[in-house]
């Protein structure tokens, strides 16, 4: 593991170092330069120095006490005027993973006008909600929005930390992961806690050709990215438990240089991560005007309609409706797939639905083991006649 060390017999106290900092890494206090956590060791310093009094050194890992870092902690989303629901899934997660070890759930929120939330969320079982509210925190800035948790991981100490692999999440997880020099598994679909509180991440690895088990044995926190739709959100409690904690904002968040210029809101759209019923077209398709019988099928069952990835990098449909790790994660009541073959990558992110409704010529295709109902045959004999079955029923 690297880390930057400053010689303090050499050092001169310029801050040529400081200003060259594309991160703001390095605080001159009292004339001499100390390295804060926005450090990642990218050696710019190093090059800059005049002196040659700032080193970049490999030193070996050593193991962290683990018996310092407790409990288990989510960062609850707030984006559009709403709780993300992966949030609640993230906790839902998180309480099952503490049964095993005694931990106990916490959740931080950080935004402006976010202390409403908190009061929701102590209906899902969480001991404490942390919340950093701010006019500064309107927008997010990720380096704001990480100095806040940052602050926070350091007064609680987590050992596991869980966020939401939302284009937010997915922006904020890296920097925190970073300034703790500690790992981050991304996109996982499983989460295991052992006895020893190392976190087992699991998530598809080379190409989705195999199941890997990620552990982070020497340091903590331990961080992981989990997609939405992946987890199942826990009962709300009538009664309302935990305790909610208003936190002063850092000082950090002001010495943010990234600011607003305007905001231009995106149109709500309909995913099919919402959807309750999804028809799913695959490589079996042999053209693109096929697609109409997948979309017909989809209508009639009063649901939606989604394809893999060849389809895809075929141009037959865009990424917004593609199931799979670069797509996608779904969990509907019902989903029919139709010629999907069930690589991995796609299999780990719909294998969640309630029923698996499969339909292939080849009896030894992939998909039928997740599939709770498996048809061998052709797509263009049986889709067209459960469509045909489907109109006379309505008639």
């Amino acid at each position: 593991m690297a880390k930057i060390a400053i010689l303090e017999r050499k050092c001169t106290g310029c801050g040529v170092c400081a200003g060259s900092c594309p991160f703001g890494a390095i605080d001159m206090k009292d004339g001499k330069p100390e390295l804060n956590a926005a450090c990642k060791v990218c050696g710019v310093c190093v090059k800059a120095c005049p002196e040659k009094a700032i080193l970049k050194l490999e030193t070996k890992t050593s193991s962290v006490d683990k018996s310092k870092w407790h409990d288990i902690l989510v960062f609850a989303e707030v984006s559009g005027g709403r709780l993300h629901p992966v949030s609640l899934e993230l906790i839902g997660k998180g309480l099952e993973l503490a049964k095993n070890v005694n931990y106990q759930v916490k959740a931080v929120l950080v935004g402006h006008g976010v202390s409403a939330f908190a009061e929701e969320l102590r209906h899902y079982g969480v001991s404490e909600v942390a919340v950093y509210d701010d006019p500064e925190l309107s927008y997010f800035r990720a380096d704001a929005y990480a100095a806040c948790v940052e602050d926070y991981i350091k007064y609680a100490k987590p050992s596991v930390v869980l966020v939401g692999a939302t284009s937010l999440g997915r922006s904020l997880a890296p920097r925190l992961s970073t300034r703790f020099h500690t790992g981050l598994t991304a996109d996982c679909t499983r989460l295991e806690l052992r006895e020893n509180t190392d976190l087992v991440q699991i998530r598809p690895a080379f190409g989705g050709n195999i199941m890997a088990q990620i552990i982070t044995t020497n340091t903590r926190p331990q961080f992981a990215t989990v997609r939405y739709k992946v987890m199942n959100a826990p009962a709300r409690n009538g009664e309302a438990s935990g305790a909610v904690v208003a936190r002063k904002l850092p000082k950090a968040v002001a010495d943010c240089k990234a600011s607003c210029v305007s905001v231009t809101p995106i149109p709500p759209k309909k995913s099919i991560s919402d959807a309750e019923v999804l028809v799913v077209g695959g490589r079996g398709l042999q053209k693109e005007a096929d697609l109409e019988m997948i979309k017909e099928l989809a209508h009639l069952l009063g649901g939606d309609w989604a394809t893999t990835r060849p389809l895809v990098e075929k141009g037959w449909n865009t990424n917004d409706r593609q199931i799979g790790l670069s797509g996608r994660t779904v969990r509907p009541r019902l989903i029919i797939t139709c010629g999907v073959s069930g690589a991995i990558q796609f299999t780990a992110c719909m294998n969640g639905s309630d029923h698996i409704i499969a339909i292939n010529t080849d009896k030894d295709a992939p998909i039928f083991d997740v599939a709770h109902v498996a048809i061998v045959g052709d797509l263009y004999e049986i889709v067209p006649a459960l469509i045909k079955q489907l109109k006379e029923a309505r008639a």
